[in-house]
């Protein structure tokens, strides 16, 4: 029988009890995981079967089992204990960013992002983006940081993965039961729940709002699955990443704009906002827009002030993962964003397009063209970055472009593994956990007795060996294998043997198949009986992505040979709790990405706190954080040019050798209580070294100290009298842009001086240039000399600049400036000169893409 309607009956949970739900609506479990055992102790048969989900465990435990716990004295002391804790997090007045900026702790920013991984229990992220969103998020509360997430709730989130008896991964999609999910409506000032409309073509698109609490931080996720839509708009935020390229765009249309609207139907004014990746970059468009038709300001005005308030993160290093549409699909849905007076489709689709391609609208182009702040996400990304997007800037040098790097962490406690955490506890210094991003703090490890860390490490590793065991039976099960491939999931791996892990998201370039690729060298590895390895894989590959499904149905191919059985497995549906079990437990974490394609990398941070060895390619973080001392590094710093396949073959060879020479001796090498004293050695290094770096702590911090509170300040500034220092800057641009091309810059002969210089020691190089600057005033520039010892190639070397005084105008429009440099004896240098635009309100001398460099 099909119902006509459904009536859902809250259930009622007892006033006593509702600090209980309380703390299930607020994630602030997900990093204090002593909450879960109150859940666990009502029903622990339940709880498993809730999959650790507290929201949907008080929604099937009954309200007899409840109300008898309540009467516990035992749990009533742990509840009131876990409602204290809670209530003086959420109640702190002292926080690191209270202390710090007192004067801007009212205002807000506004964090964007397509994912969100807070927990397993809202699977409404794909990898590594989303996780870093929620760890931002959690390390945000944790500092007191004013941040409001904004993000799209997907009804079917991201698809569950089945590696089918074959090795081929199936995705399946299953409706999310919102009523078991820890998020509730976010309400309008009239109490009913938030609902915005965006136009997309000739139709308004609504979505609901909900709210997911995160500590003290507050994210609103849109829906657009209400009724007020037609079917095939309650579908928009169905999935996330879908395969629809349109569908694609409307999400990211509900993002920026609609999420912007949201945060004013719920009364939150942002002064900053922050942009994770470009998914969310229309935010943009929607800010100058507003300006303009509420401000009256200008296109370029209103773009100068909406820059002062934007920061935008980059999180790819190639053009591939970058999200573009076609030029016909921009006009369809957002026409109407141009069709009002001062906005015209030319200066919209210009924000989208970049200099050598006119034709695809880039949404990373969007964002970078829209936000004042820019950011890579590790030193080498920033580098790679400001290569693959130089030609918006194509005058300036390309490690001057305006793009910098704010290196990706993790948040401690919610990869940390209890054990662990305990042993900190009791050598690290009471309070330790809120002072995890200072070097002191970790020094302290070298207290732990190593026999102890070993035996916290073996039972983290002895656990995660049993986990898999029961996943690969289960994984088995549903495939309806032969009972001998099950009865053989009982008895995979061994506690005893030297355990790799490689889990992530499956993507050819990451390689996840480079350890097989000299099978003889890998074999004798792994089956040698004194010195056994083996290797744990897990990770999902994008639906549309056949190639990366290939390397899942390979390496379980691999799996099933009769040399690799219980040597090597391949784990489906790879998730955040798969994932801790895996950074917790194993030995080594192996990240073989193909440099310098890996933007960051976080999993290997997850694993060096939980004291897992990281084993990489010099790549994304690992630049940063490898001294020769807390890991292994593999391959070198270069890339075979154009041939994968060397630099594939060259990589495999080195990987081999250092698992053959340095990790499998070390690991293997015991005193006469068995412990490993040289692998704990470099544990210790790694613990000592990293954890206090690649935190979100720092990385949080960081964004505050650079992009947040500045974008308060400048924004401010640029609003003050009515806009009337964006439209002086924008004027003030407007002006030195016309005038730009009949500056000119040269060497001036007639000083005396000649091109090529020979000097004595101790005798200081006097240069003399030039400059002619059209209508511009000297004021509006600042015109430098560019000097460094020139290599094999005549090429001037890590060039530095010092700034030439302005001597003398010797005409109308042109001026004399003048430099000494001190030089270092017995080297040849190269020099030229350049102007630059010079103003107190441009946040960089580049971002306007101007540059005169001398003539000769």
């Amino acid at each position: 029988m099909n119902p006509l309607g459904t009536i859902t009956v809250e259930k009622a949970v007892a006033n006593k009890l509702k600090k209980l739900e309380e703390l299930a609506y607020n994630l602030w479990w997900t990093w204090n995981p002593e909450v879960l055992e109150l859940f666990s102790d009502i029903d622990r048969e339940l709880w498993l079967q809730c999959q650790m989900n507290p929201v949907r465990f008080l929604n099937e435990v009954s309200p007899e089992e409840l109300e008898e716990k309540g009467k516990d004295p035992d749990f009533a002391a742990k509840l009131r204990e876990a409602g204290y804790l809670f209530d003086s997090y959420m109640g702190a007045q002292s926080t690191w960013f209270s202390r710090n900026f007192p004067d801007v702790k009212n205002k807000k920013i506004a964090y964007f992002s397509a994912e969100y991984g807070f927990t397993e229990a809202l699977p409404i992220y794909s990898g590594g983006l989303g996780v870093l969103a929620g760890d931002h998020c959690k390390s945000a509360s944790d500092l007191g940081v004013p941040l409001v997430g904004v993000g799209l709730f997907y009804n079917y989130g991201y698809f569950t993965q089945q590696i089918n008896a074959e090795g081929m991964q199936e995705a399946h999609y299953s409706r999310l039961d919102i009523r078991n999910l820890p998020i509730r409506p976010a309400l309008d000032k009239s109490g009913k729940q938030a609902m915005v409309c965006v136009q997309m073509a000739d139709r308004n698109v609504c979505a609901r709002v909900w709210e997911v609490k995160v500590g003290r931080v507050p994210v609103y996720l849109l829906d657009s699955d209400v009724q007020e839509n037609s079917p095939r708009d309650r579908e928009i935020t169905s999935r996330l990443y879908t395969e629809d390229q349109e569908v694609r765009l409307q999400q990211e249309i509900l993002l920026g704009i609609g999420g912007l609207r949201a945060l004013e139907v719920l009364n939150l004014q942002a002064s900053a906002f922050h942009l994770n990746e470009g998914h969310s970059a229309f935010l943009g468009i929607e800010l100058i827009r507003k300006l303009m038709t509420e401000k009256g300001l200008d296109f370029d005005t209103a773009r100068e002030a909406a820059m002062s308030c934007i920061s935008f993160t980059t999180h790819t290093p190639v053009p591939a993962g970058n999200d573009v549409f076609p030029q016909w699909m921009v006009d369809k849905y957002l026409s109407p964003y141009w069709d009002q007076p001062g906005l015209n489709r030319h200066q919209f689709m210009g924000l989208g397009f970049k200099s050598d391609d006119n034709i695809k609208f880039n949404m990373t182009v969007l964002a970078l063209k829209v936000a004042g702040r820019r950011n890579g996400v590790s030193e080498l990304h920033g580098s790679v970055t400001r290569k693959l997007f130089s030609s918006i800037w194509p005058a300036i040098p390309e490690d001057e472009v305006p793009i910098r790097h704010v290196t990706n962490g993790i948040h401690t406690l919610t990869w940390l593994a209890r054990p662990l955490k305990k042993l900190f506890d009791r050598y690290l210094g009471q309070g330790w956990e809120t002072r995890v991003s200072s070097a002191e703090t970790w020094k302290a490890v070298d207290d732990i007795p190593d026999e102890e860390l070993w035996e916290v490490h073996m039972d983290l590793k002895r656990g995660l060996i049993e986990s898999v065991r029961k996943h690969l039976t289960r994984q088995r099960q549903n495939n309806k294998e032969a009972a001998a491939r099950v009865d053989e999931a009982g008895t995979a791996l061994s506690p005893d043997a030297l355990t790799i892990g490689f889990a992530r998201r499956f993507a050819t370039y990451k390689r996840a198949d480079l350890i097989f690729r000299d099978m003889g060298r890998i074999l004798s590895l792994l089956n040698n009986p004194e010195r056994p390895v083996q290797l744990i894989f897990a990770g999902k590959a994008h639906p549309a992505d056949r190639p990366a499904q290939e390397l899942i149905m390979k390496i379980h191919q691999l799996s099933r040979q009769e040399e690799l059985k219980g040597k090597v497995v391949i784990l489906e549906n790879y998730d955040m709790n798969l994932a801790r079990r895996m950074v917790q437990g194993v030995d080594v974490w192996l990240n073989n990405p193909r440099r310098p394609l890996e933007a960051s990398g976080t999993s290997g941070q997850k694993a060096c706190v939980n004291g897992v060895l990281n084993l990489s390619v010099l790549d994304g973080w690992w630049c940063e954080g490898f001294n020769g001392s807390n890991g292994w590094s593999f391959g070198g710093e270069s890339c075979a040019g154009e041939s994968e396949f060397v630099q594939d073959n060259l990589d495999s060879q080195s990987l081999c050798s250092i698992l053959e020479n340095e990790i499998i001796p070390l690991y293997y090498e015991r005193d006469e209580e068995g412990v490993p004293k040289g692998w704990i050695r470099v544990v210790k290094e790694a613990f000592r070294t990293l954890p206090h770096r690649f935190n979100t702590h720092r990385m949080v911090q960081e964004y505050t100290l650079e992009m947040y509170v500045p974008s308060f300040d400048r924004a401010e500034k640029m609003a003050s009298d009515s806009y009337e220092r964006a439209k002086s800057l924008s004027a003030w641009k407007s002006r030195v842009e016309k005038s730009w091309p009949y500056v000119r810059i040269s060497l001036d002969r007639g000083s005396g001086a000649p091109q090529d210089i020979k000097l004595a020691s101790e005798q200081r190089a006097s240069l003399s240039a030039l400059v002619k600057l059209a209508d511009i005033e000297p004021s509006d520039v600042k015109v430098e000399v560019c000097y460094g010892p020139i290599d094999r190639d005549r090429v001037i070397k890590n060039p530095q600049t010092v700034e030439m005084r302005l001597a003398e105008q010797v005409e109308a429009s042109l001026y004399r400036y003048a430099a000494s440099l001190d030089l270092v004896q017995g080297r040849e240098y190269g020099y030229t000169f350049r102007v630059i635009p010079c103003h107190p309100d441009i946040l960089s001398p580049f971002e306007m893409g101007l540059v005169k460099w001398a003539i000769s």
